[in-house]
């Protein structure tokens, strides 16, 4: 990942980076492999520039680390979760259109 607004989350990091944020949160989950994940990363990363300063975009490797995946029962991915004041407030699965993801994210901002 070499998108500066993009937080890198781990199992050890995520409570502090997205439960404990000020800020709405997209926690991205995905693989290498996963094709469809591929397909809207450039989506994410551009949703992460658009709403710099009022949204925090973090992605999680499910392939490295299991442990919060498997709390927030993630099955397939891509699975985009949107967290405030320390709760899921809205999810989005699959590859999708950018607008029916921003329309989510619009509702919680």
């Amino acid at each position: 990942m070499a998108n500066e607004n993009i937080l890198e989350l781990t199992d050890q990091n995520f409570e502090a980076e997205v439960i404990k944020s000020e800020l709405p949160t997209l926690v991205d989950f995905w693989a290498v492999w996963c094709g469809p994940c591929r397909q809207i990363a450039p989506m994410v990363d551009a949703l992460a520039e658009q709403y710099k300063g009022k949204l925090r975009v973090g992605k999680m490797d499910v392939d490295h680390h299991q442990v919060v995946p498997q709390n927030y029962g993630i099955r397939s991915i891509p699975t985009l979760l949107i967290f405030k004041g320390g709760k899921v407030v809205g999810q989005v699965v699959g590859a999708v259109p950018r607008s029916k993801l921003e329309a989510e994210l619009t509702k919680h901002m």
